[in-house]
């Protein structure tokens, strides 16, 4: 019987290193940004209701992709009062698919008077809720 060691050792380290070729613990597809089961991106819409979850909600429509809030009074300020709609525009996850309005309210007199709400605060909301997406997406890639 003759032994043929050259082409067992090539086999071997064939194997061996085939076995190397890529870290199986990496995931080999990232995380699509477009999600289509709920008409919406999944991640802007369930990043949009962990953040507004603070308030309660009078509408989620997820096919629509519209979120309203009740007004929400906080009690550190019991004479102002805000309301807060979130609408996701696109299936994809970027930063012009999400848009977010606020209306806020004090209290003069026993009326409630609305009055304007700062800038700044409605683009902090959206780059919370998308910081929050892109955070989503991340845990999603990594499994």
């Amino acid at each position: 019987m003759r032994r043929s060691t050259p082409l067992t050792i090539l086999l071997l380290t064939g194997l061996a290193l085939g076995g190397c070729a890529r870290d199986r613990r990496l995931p080999t597809t990232l995380a699509p940004s477009r999600m289509t089961t709920i008409g919406v991106n999944a991640y802007l819409w369930r990043a949009a209701i962990d953040t507004l979850s603070f308030a309660p909600l009078t509408q989620a429509d997820s096919n629509g992709g519209v979120i309203v809030t009740d007004w929400y009074t906080t009690p550190a300020t019991p004479g102002e009062r805000v309301k807060i709609t979130a609408s996701i525009l696109d299936q994809d996850l970027r930063a012009d698919a999400l848009r977010v309005a606020a209306a806020r309210q004090v209290n003069r007199n026993g009326a409630w008077v609305d009055v304007p709400v700062a800038a700044a605060t409605v683009q902090k909301l959206e780059d919370i809720i998308l910081t929050r997406a892109r955070d989503l997406r991340r845990s999603a890639v990594r499994g």
